[in-house]
């Protein structure tokens, strides 16, 4: 039995999602217009770790859950957009539900 990727997945593009709106909403406005250039470093730094985190449960999720090319392009590219995490969330709730039906 393959264990379910995508709980991990989900939470950690949800989390790399608002972090990525805070960096963009919140830091960079702090750094341009309060003259702050530490919120862009706080603020980069737990974007990027959570990124990395993101590619590694995506990879796990492409391997375990055996998606398609396109559907892996597509929750990818979403980690790259603002809100795009949020969108393909939806899919990825449908996606974990195809999978645990294969697993019975």
């Amino acid at each position: 039995m393959n264990p379910n990727p995508y709980p991990l997945l989900r939470a950690v593009a949800l989390a790399e999602g608002v972090s990525f709106l805070l960096l963009l909403g919140i830091a960079m406005p702090l750094k341009y217009l309060a003259k702050l250039p530490v919120a862009v470093l706080i603020a980069g730094s737990l974007h990027g770790a959570l990124f990395l985190l993101f590619v590694a449960c995506w990879q796990r999720a492409r391997t375990r859950a055996d998606w398609p090319t396109p559907r892996a392009v597509r929750v990818f590219v979403a980690a790259l957009l603002p809100f795009g995490p949020f969108v393909v969330d939806r899919g990825m709730k449908r996606w974990e539900q195809e999978f645990l039906a294969r697993q019975r």
